[in-house]
């Protein structure tokens, strides 16, 4: 009889701890709602046209010239609803005063700014941009 009982108990826990909730309902938490990013943020002319920018625009120091530096600035910023762009952090960068140059040059673009269920919002990208110079 013991046996009967603990085969019965066995048979029916594994189905009650491991039941899946019913995906049509809906719920009331504001976390398990459906999110819908209809535009993320970026530069409206292109990202070939953001980096053409910014090495038009930077200005070398005179700690570069003579140097090869061969690497790449590594950034994260937010973009505002209003399309400026904030919070700009070099995570990794190259030295020689050019970490800031591209610093310098970000905050002068405008970025169209990210639309999540019709709202425009604020969104955190990251921007990777490739050093190469030769000394010759």
């Amino acid at each position: 009889m013991k046996t009967l009982i603990f085969i019965i108990i066995a048979g029916i826990l594994p189905v009650l701890c491991f039941a899946q909730k019913d995906k049509t309902k809906k719920y009331d938490d504001p976390q398990n709602m459906d999110v819908v990013v209809e535009q993320e943020a970026h530069y409206p002319a292109g990202e070939q046209m953001l980096y053409q920018y910014i090495y038009d625009n930077i200005k070398y120091s005179g700690k570069s010239k003579g140097k090869t530096i061969i690497g790449e600035v590594f950034l994260s910023f937010n973009v505002e609803t209003d399309s400026t762009i904030t919070d700009i952090s070099v995570i990794s960068g190259v030295g020689y005063g050019i970490d800031e140059e591209v610093v310098r040059v970000l905050k002068s673009l405008k970025f169209a700014p990210s639309i999540q269920n019709g709202v425009q919002i604020k969104m955190n990208l990251m921007l990777s941009v490739p050093i190469r110079i030769r000394n010759e």
